[in-house]
């Protein structure tokens, strides 16, 4: 019998995987390791690419973080996988995540697995949600000081795989969104 179908597979693609949770403090490298992605990733979409962004707690100066570099990438249809597949496969990029139930995300990653780039369709409501939670860590020492105790508390514990981390994290997410929307 033949495994799952991968070009309609959804989830996490490839299976779990048990990975350390390592956070390690701010590094002043990062912004330039999302530059040089962030070049790659555009020459290899061209005008597919209508947005790059550096997110996540890497994009955070000061903030420490898991050494993996997150990066939004936007384009005119995150569930037309036609359009960019090709092009992220070439210069290096695996897709690992499908989530067409959640506005058509897409995770691929690099071989490495120190860069994770996040697609979504234009519109989407999760762009706005990822840009405002940098910029209210980036501009709120507060903000980050309430994110960065719990989330290098919970690396601390022992985690089947990093999305059960990452969904240990969804309330504090939830609850800085919150804040930082009435400022």
């Amino acid at each position: 019998m033949a495994g799952p179908d991968p070009v309609h597979e959804t989830g996490l693609l490839g299976g779990v995987e048990t990975r350390t949770i390592v956070v390690v403090p701010y590094r002043p490298e990062w912004p330039r390791l999302f530059r040089r992605h962030a070049e790659r990733v555009a020459a290899a979409l061209g005008e597919a690419a209508l947005q790059i962004a550096h997110i996540g707690s890497t994009a955070v100066p000061g903030l420490a973080a898991k050494p993996i570099i997150d990066m939004l990438v936007v384009v005119e249809n995150s569930g037309d996988e036609d359009a960019y597949l090709r092009a992220m496969d070439s210069c290096g990029y695996v897709l690992r995540v499908r989530e067409p139930e959640f506005e058509e995300h897409r995770i691929f990653r690099t071989g490495d697995e120190d860069v994770h780039v996040h697609v979504l369709s234009r519109g989407s409501p999760e762009i706005g949600r990822y840009i405002r939670f940098r910029d209210a860590l980036r501009g709120n020492a507060a903000f980050r000081a309430k994110y960065q105790g719990p989330k290098q508390a919970l690396a601390r514990q022992n985690w089947p795989n990093m999305n059960a981390c990452a969904a240990a994290k969804t309330e504090l997410i939830e609850e800085i969104h919150r804040a930082s929307d009435t400022e």
